[in-house]
């Protein structure tokens, strides 16, 4: 099961709307992740982390009831059913909390090993410890900088999460660094493993230098889509709401497959200049050569537009500005259109030039826009 169906058959449940073939799936891979997580390469918003930590606590509690020796052949549908109801709704009542308890929607957020949430400064200066108190790395303002370390053995993962109208980087262990675009998390390892493949976690924008390293390939996972590289420069675009997400090639050579594919059978390579395009609903690629640096503007506090549809450029403009925008003239939502935002452009200057040269329509209300018709 994808995380995409595990969620949608909760909330259906939680809706009270699940039929009970749809029940019986539910039940049945609750009990599955109870032996074995399957949600580990799942890239999680922070709600989904919080629910999927729940799953977790359970799971030790129950291992702990499973020390007198029961044949699981013998379980009843009724005893997995009381253990996944549990489940279940104590995540629906943590979800709740959430909903009436969110941190501000402006705070840069740095998730630990442990499920531990610290706010990050970004004017500030500060030293980062784990759970047990050992040093790993450090807060330089709007960087995070992760030291090599001989004294970890397993993989342990920190999230980072970046609200709209922010950016943040992080310095990776072995010096792949990462610049994170507005409204976007990256999952990660504190220190990359000796002989193993460095796996990264993206929902969102990053663009990425990554450190070559010829015996451990590197691999971005972005949702159903994996970017394998050895040693490159790249930007990638992988919002979990967009319908394509996009890779656009700075240097070196990249191969993008589906991730549960074979990189080697079904991999599509990239050469530097050209953007690869991943149609999710069909699994498709499609490749073009493009201006790389028309994709990397958002690292100077820019944006540019070129053949964008305006719903996208809505969806940009809400993460760049950390604004809410509302479409009500529909018949211009899949048109295409130009657009160059220079440094510091205030988003009333944006709405303005859009009126004068599309004849687009708007009101402002504080933070909410309404495109009108």
């Amino acid at each position: 099961m994808t995380k995409k169906e595990f969620f949608s058959l909760l909330d259906k449940y939680e809706n009270g709307t699940c039929s009970k073939e749809e029940m019986e799936l539910l039940l049945e891979f609750c009990d599955k992740a109870q032996g074995k997580n399957k949600m580990d390469s799942w890239n999680l918003l922070e709600t989904e982390q919080t629910r999927i930590r729940l799953l977790k606590n359970i799971t030790a509690a129950l291992k702990l009831s499973e020390a007198k020796p029961i044949n699981s052949k013998k379980i009843s549908w009724r005893y997995l059913g009381a253990i996944a109801a549990t489940f279940i709704c104590l995540i629906a009542i943590v979800y709740q909390f959430q909903k009436n308890n969110r941190l501000p929607n402006n705070t840069i957020t740095l998730e630990l090993e442990d499920g531990s949430l610290k706010i990050l400064d970004e004017h500030a200066t500060t030293k980062l410890f784990d759970e047990h108190g050992k040093f790993f790395g450090k807060q330089k303002k709007r960087e995070l900088v992760y030291y090599p370390s001989n004294s970890i053995s397993e993989l342990a993962y920190n999230t980072l999460t970046v609200p709209n109208g922010k950016t943040f980087n992080i310095l990776l262990s072995d010096s792949t660094s990462v610049h994170l675009n507005a409204g976007s998390s990256l999952k990660y390892p504190i220190k990359f493993l000796r002989g193993e493949e460095r796996k990264i976690f993206l929902s969102g924008e990053a663009y990425l230098n990554v450190k070559k390293d010829s015996l451990r390939p590197f691999i971005v996972n972005a949702d159903e889509l994996n970017i394998r590289v050895l040693g490159t420069q790249f930007n990638i675009n992988a919002y979990p709401e967009d319908e394509v997400a996009e890779v656009v090639l700075i240097e070196g050579s990249v191969s993008l497959y589906h991730h549960e594919e074979n990189f080697l059978e079904k991999g599509t390579l990239l050469a530097p200049g050209h953007k690869a395009s991943f149609i999710k609903k069909h699994r498709e690629f499609s490749k073009e050569k493009v201006l790389p640096d028309l994709y990397i503007s958002w690292m100077q506090d820019e944006l540019v537009f070129r053949k964008m549809t305006f719903e996208n450029i809505l969806r940009k403009l809400e993460r760049h500005y950390n604004v809410k925008i509302s479409n009500d003239n529909l018949s211009i939502s899949k048109e295409k259109f130009n657009a160059n935002l220079g440094k510091n452009t205030p988003i009333e200057a944006v709405l303005q030039d859009l009126k004068t040269t599309y004849n687009i329509n708007y009101t402002i209300n504080g933070n909410q826009i309404n495109i009108t018709e």
